[in-house]
């Protein structure tokens, strides 16, 4: 999961374009509740591929990954597989 949460906090925050496996995406990352949680969708352009889940830090410094009707392989694939532009 550290892996996990440091390829995402590497990721900016607002909206922005990037690239995964070839496709091209629209992505928007927010940040709520001083940084405990935080939402990232990201929507293929031309396409169907949608990816959504929220991150939320726990009080122990641990991070809870909720991927939004999608598995947490297809979530954990994306954030380290995208370029963005």
């Amino acid at each position: 999961m550290d892996d996990f949460v440091a390829a995402f906090d590497a990721l900016p925050v607002g909206g922005y374009g990037g690239t995964y496996l070839g496709n091209r995406y629209r992505i928007t990352k927010t940040i709520f509740a001083t940084g405990r949680s935080q939402k990232l969708e990201a929507e293929e352009l031309g396409g169907s591929d949608y990816i959504s889940f929220n991150l939320y830090r726990l009080a122990d410094g641990t991070a809870l990954l909720k991927p939004c009707e999608m598995t947490e392989d297809k979530v954990t694939a994306f954030v380290f597989g995208v370029t963005i532009d």
